[in-house]
């Protein structure tokens, strides 16, 4: 079966904030690397989820999608156009389908308005989406879609809850019914039992106006409930992207494989079980990001090859000819599937990358 076309074409999408010196006269020294070829494509009614470290990039992408950011290279295609070469009103009808709801509910809302004024606002910045004389009744539909009371139009924000802000959020970035909206971290700040609330109803909303999502967090159980998709992030790159089953059931990349073994298991004979998977050292700096690989400096399986090459995000060779689940991309030149939960019986060592990594496989850029 053929795929739909994608609404949203991420293509070697690359930030670099530059790192300058002096007073009077700043010369650049350096940029800070913070991402570094991101490609992804965003189909109708799909939900893509991010994950990743703090520091990874995520955020960073999530605020060049919807223009908040302007990239230092590469492309973003809605529906076919490329919305970095875009300005004035050709730019601002993109954005009417281009919506992001944010992290912090506490600080993404005015404390000096209303809700009512919150979410009607973006009427008042693309008047043609609504007469104004309809403006109200929509703005009291949209807090009944996302769970609030319409009759609290007219309270201000810190007469709500957290997850109750956070709908009034979810709420404003309806107002202009978009076709895609970037969530960017939307449940991390809530209590666990708010966190389903939000997540739910965004699903419910999914289905109800065929929106397409990309969800960015560093929970991988709230990313596998929700996505269809996963990207894994790491130094401002993607090293491992699929389905959820492939990439929580199967993962290839050491990395992932990382990341879901500190999962917290509910199941205390399955947590007894798996395999944890403990790296050694800090995250490099995005500032000074090593050579080839940016994960060989915490990985156990770190070669020569890993400083040398840098390894492309497609299927591995070991796996192409293979019709399963570890068939699909994967930047790691040593790619193997691994069960982190595993079925057998009996505790696991723990994995740990031993000592320092092989000769020409440091830290830092090679000379």
């Amino acid at each position: 079966m053929r795929r739909a076309e994608p609404v949203l074409e991420v293509r070697d999408l690359v930030k670099h904030y530059p790192l300058t010196r002096g007073v009077l006269f700043r010369r650049q020294v350096g940029a800070v690397r913070a991402v570094d070829g991101v490609s992804f494509d965003l189909g109708p009614g799909e939900t893509l989820g991010i994950v990743g470290e703090s520091g990874c990039g995520k955020s960073t992408v999530a605020r060049m999608l919807v223009g908040l950011e302007r990239p230092t290279s590469g492309a973003i295609r809605y529906r076919g156009e490329d919305v970095t070469r875009l300005s004035g009103r050709a730019l601002k009808a993109v954005r009417r389908d281009v919506q992001m709801v944010f992290q912090d509910p506490y600080t993404s809302l005015n404390p000096r308005m209303t809700v009512g004024d919150i979410v009607g606002e973006p009427y008042e910045i693309h008047p043609e989406a609504a007469p104004k004389g309809d403006r109200r009744r929509r703005v009291r539909e949209l807090l009944e879609v996302v769970g609030l009371n319409p009759e609290h139009v007219n309270r201000y924000p810190h007469q709500f809850s957290g997850g109750q802000r956070q709908r009034i959020g979810i709420a404003r970035a309806l107002a202009l019914r978009p076709r895609v909206v970037v969530a960017d971290e939307p449940v991390s700040a809530l209590d666990v039992s708010v966190q389903a609330q939000v997540v739910n109803l965004l699903e419910r909303l999914q289905d109800e106006f065929g929106l397409s999502y990309v969800f960015i967090a560093h929970d991988l159980s709230v990313v596998r409930h929700i996505s269809d998709r996963v990207g894994v992030m790491y130094l401002g790159r993607i090293v491992e992207t699929g389905t959820d089953t492939e990439i929580y059931d199967h993962p290839t990349h050491p990395y992932t494989q990382a990341l879901l073994s500190a999962v917290p298991v509910p199941d205390p004979g399955a947590r007894e079980r798996r395999e944890r998977i403990l790296l050694p050292g800090d995250v490099p700096s995005p500032a000074n990001p090593p050579s080839g690989c940016r994960f060989r400096t915490r990985c156990w399986k770190a070669r020569e090859r890993c400083a040398l090459e840098v390894p492309p995000l497609a299927v591995p060779a070991a796996f192409r000819d293979d019709a399963t689940p570890a068939r699909h991309d994967s930047a790691c030149h040593f790619a193997e599937e691994l069960r982190v939960v595993p079925d057998g019986a009996g505790p696991l060592p723990d994995r740990v990358a031993p000592g320092p990594p092989p000769p020409g496989t440091g830290g830092g850029r090679d000379a």
